[in-house]
C-alpha cells in the first residue's frame, strides 16, 4: 500500500524512491510487525484475561503444566495482526503470491480461531470436530494448490527440485496440486502439534520462515538464482516482506510468551503461521528444504503417528507421552531446557537448508 504512496511522492522527494527496493521493505516490515506486537500486546493479554478466555491443560499431562491453567490464549490473533498491518503496509499488493500466501494464513487462522473459540469461550472440550477441521483446512489448501497450478506462467513453478543437485528437476503436472495440498494441511497441523510449551513453537517459526524469507529473496532475483543455480520464480521475492513481517511479529509475541508465558498462541496462531510457512515453501519450489529445516516439527509430528501406531497394534506406547517435546519432560528435563534445545536443533537444521543453496 505505501509502495504506491511512495512511488508517487518519490516524483517530488527523491529519497521516497528507497521504498521500491525489497531490502527497505522487508526491514521496514520486520520493524513495523515487532512494534505492533509489542504495543498491542499488554492491551491484548488484559483484554482476554478480562474475557476469561484460559487455557485449559489436560489432567494426564505433565504436573507442570497444571499451574498453566488459565492463561490466556488465542493470542495469535495478535500475530497475525501485526502480519498482516504490516505485509499490506510494505508489500506490492499487485503480487499475487502476497494475496495467495495472506488469504491462507488467514483461511486456516479462522479455522484454528473457530477452534479455540468453541473450546475456551463455549466451553466445549472436543473444539472444532476433527473431520470438519480437516475439511476446512483441505478447502483452503487445495484451493490454493489449484490456483497456483493454473496461474502457473514458467514450467518451473510446478516442477519438485531436489537439494544438493543442479538439474534434477521432476515435472509434477496435476500432482503439484496434491504436493502442495500435503505441505500446506501437514506444514499447518505439525506447528500446531509443536505448540505445547512456552516459545517452543514461535522461535523456531520465526527462524524458518526468516531463512523462507532468504530463499524468496534469490528465488526472484535473475541474477543470484542463476548464480547459485536454483529455480527462477518471478515475483517470489516480494514474500521476503511477508516473511519479515512474520518475524517482527513472531518475536514480538515471544516477548509475552517465554517462559513463563503470559500468552499462549492458539491454534489460531499454529495453524495460520504453519500454513503460511508451506505455502511460501511451495511457492519459491523448496518443499524439500522447508521439511529439512523444519525437521523439530517433523519430529514432533512423526512421534505422535508413530505413539498412536504403536498403541493400535500392539497396545504398548513406545513415547512416555506424545508429541515428541512432552516425553522429554516427563524424563525430566526442566520445561525451558527442552525448549532451548529444541530451539538450537532449529537453528542447525536452518544452516543446513540454507547450505544447500551453494551445494549443489
Amino acid at each position: 500500500m505505501l509502495v504506491w504512496l511512495a512511488e508517487y511522492l518519490q516524483q517530488y522527494i527523491s529519497a521516497f524512491g528507497v521504498i521500491q527496493y525489497l531490502t527497505m521493505r522487508a526491514i521496514l516490515g520486520v520493524m513495523t510487525a515487532l512494534v505492533l506486537s509489542l504495543w498491542l500486546g499488554p492491551w491484548m493479554i488484559r483484554r482476554l484475561n478480562s474475557l476469561q478466555i484460559g487455557q485449559s491443560v489436560r489432567d494426564d499431562g505433565p504436573e507442570s503444566h497444571l499451574s498453566k491453567s488459565g492463561t490466556p490464549t488465542m493470542g495469535g490473533t495478535l500475530i497475525l495482526a501485526s502480519i498482516f498491518i504490516s505485509a499490506l503496509l510494505w508489500s506490492d499488493l499487485t503480487n499475487r503470491y502476497v494475496w495467495v500466501t495472506l488469504l491462507v494464513t488467514a483461511a486456516f487462522g479462522m479455522v484454528g480461531w473457530v477452534d479455540d473459540y468453541r473450546k475456551v469461550v463455549e466451553s466445549n472440550s472436543r473444539g472444532l470436530p476433527a473431520r470438519w477441521k480437516y475439511f476446512w483446512q483441505s478447502v483452503a489448501g487445495l484451493g490454493a494448490a489449484w490456483f497456483l497450478y493454473t496461474s502457473a506462467s514458467s514450467p518451473v513453478e510446478t516442477q519438485l527440485f531436489i537439494p544438493f543437485f543442479k538439474n534434477v528437476a521432476i515435472d509434477l503436472g496435476v500432482f503439484y496440486v496434491v504436493l502442495t495440498y500435503f505441505v500446506v494441511v501437514g506444514s499447518s497441523n505439525a506447528v500446531n502439534l509443536t505448540d505445547g510449551l512456552d516459545g517452543l513453537a514461535i522461535m523456531p517459526t520465526c527462524m524458518v520462515g526468516g531463512a523462507l524469507g532468504i530463499i524468496a529473496y534469490v528465488s526472484g532475483n535473475t541474477l543470484f538464482s542463476e548464480y547459485l543455480q536454483i529455480p527462477y520464480v518471478e515475483g517470489a521475492g516480494e514474500l521476503v516482506v511477508f516473511c519479515a513481517a512474520l518475524g517482527g511479529a513472531g518475536l514480538g509475541f515471544l516477548w509475552f510468551n517465554t517462559y513463563p508465558a503470559q500468552v499462549f498462541m492458539g491454534d489460531v496462531g499454529a495453524l495460520a503461521l504453519g500454513a503460511a510457512l508451506g505455502i511460501i515453501a511451495v511457492i519459491v519450489r523448496h518443499e524439500i528444504v522447508f521439511f529439512i529445516m523444519g525437521g523439530v516439527f517433523v519430529m514432533e509430528t512423526v512421534s505422535v503417528i508413530l505413539q498412536v501406531g504403536s498403541y493400535k497394534l500392539t497396545g504398548r506406547r513406545i513415547f512416555r507421552m506424545a508429541p515428541l517435546h512432552h516425553h522429554f519432560e516427563l524424563k525430566g528435563w526442566p520445561e525451558p531446557r527442552v525448549i532451548v534445545r529444541f530451539w538450537i536443533i532449529t537453528v542447525m537444521l536452518v544452516m543446513v537448508g540454507l547450505a544447500t543453496l551453494k551445494l549443489r
